[in-house]
């Protein structure tokens, strides 16, 4: 069974002086049970947060003491506590703090990829700390799903894949690596053949673009304990996808499995790959899985670990906010938000949930 991850389209107010960026342009959503994502989408979190006032953010968020990662007051989330508090609503903005004030995930779609990452990673460097993205334009995306799009084809995909690592130069950052592309070639979904081996060799140039750069770390995602997968076939897809060269992999993008399935899943592909490290999305586990194929704006959800380089798991090398918690997975068949789109009744349960 695949997952259905919503991604979000944070940050990208910052972009004021981007080419053709104006308000949250880059965001990302996933959403198909198994592994579908929904496509990137432009959110207009904050009507008082515009590329002319790429300051929009909470002024107040801080790095916090002890953490490796970037927390970014350009996200939907920080935008909402602003507009929250200029509304009158201090509880709730209090509330959707326990998000905003976490570093979350840039993701990188179509538009804009270049320069999000250029000006995302260099507020982290003068921040001095590790700006985490997500690269999402693989061909044939989503296998038409709510994530439907990516690059036309394979030359274009190689040019963005060449102008995000650009970007990048000799930065800090980390890479998650094409939600749910290398699960697909193994499902379903119909990417077989000569496509999947376009994608492998796609992926396998995208690590090796990304690795020039002397402090990019790349993992490629590998489902989620709950996308029915052999390890054997899926650790061997992941080898044509370059993961020798790559920092390891990650899990449960998008997904609510808990921390210890993910470990215990992640540990025996990590056995079949010689012993490569892994990441964990946290961001939504801190209840588990609802059950059943419950994969779309799940109620009862919670936030999981914060994020965190300091896992005390062996082979885990962070838990990371990879999916923008509070963004919606989809309409899910009963008129919810788009994929991507910022969900405030959402955010709020996520975060008092969260223990």
């Amino acid at each position: 069974m695949a997952i259905r991850r919503a991604v979000g389209a944070a940050l990208v107010v910052l972009l004021a002086g981007a080419a053709g960026c104006s308000g949250s342009t880059a965001g990302s959503a996933k959403g198909s049970p198994g592994g579908p994502t929904a496509a990137p989408t432009a959110l207009a979190a904050n009507p008082t947060a515009s590329a002319a006032n790429p300051g929009a953010g909470p002024a107040s968020l801080a790095q916090l003491p002890g953490q490796a990662f970037y927390v970014s007051d350009q996200t939907n989330a920080a935008r909402q506590v602003t507009a929250l508090r200029g509304q009158g609503r201090p509880a709730e903005a209090d509330t959707l703090l326990r998000i905003a004030a976490q570093p979350s995930s840039q993701w990188l779609g179509e538009q804009g990829a270049k320069e999000i990452a250029e000006q995302v990673s260099r507020r982290a460097a003068e921040a001095d700390r590790t700006a985490v993205f997500v690269a999402y334009n693989i061909p044939h995306r989503d296998c038409g799903l709510y994530s439907a799009g990516g690059a036309a084809d394979a030359a274009s995909y190689r040019a963005w894949i060449s102008g995000v690592a650009e970007a990048l130069g000799d930065r800090k950052a980390w890479v998650v690596l094409e939600p749910d592309a290398v699960a697909h070639t193994l499902d379903s979904c119909g990417i077989k053949g000569d496509l999947a081996a376009e994608r492998y060799g796609l992926l396998a140039f995208a690590v090796q673009e990304l690795k020039k750069r002397p402090q990019v770390r790349v993992y490629l995602d590998a489902g989620n304990p709950g996308w029915s997968q052999d390890p054997a076939e899926l650790s061997t897809a992941l080898r044509k996808s370059g993961i020798a060269a790559a920092d390891g992999f990650a899990v449960n993008v998008a997904n609510f499995y808990d921390t210890g399935r993910n470990t215990a899943y992640g540990g025996q592909l990590s056995a079949a790959l010689g012993g490569k490290h892994f990441v964990i999305d946290t961001s939504r586990n801190g209840n588990g899985p609802l059950g059943g194929d419950a994969w779309c704006n799940p109620p009862g959800r919670a936030l999981g670990e914060r994020p965190t380089a300091d896992t005390g798991r062996d082979g885990v090398d962070a838990y990371l906010w990879i999916k923008n918690p509070g963004e919606s997975d989809g309409e899910c068949g009963r008129g919810e938000p788009r994929a991507g789109e910022f969900w405030l009744p959402y955010a709020l349960g996520l975060a008092q949930a969260a223990r």
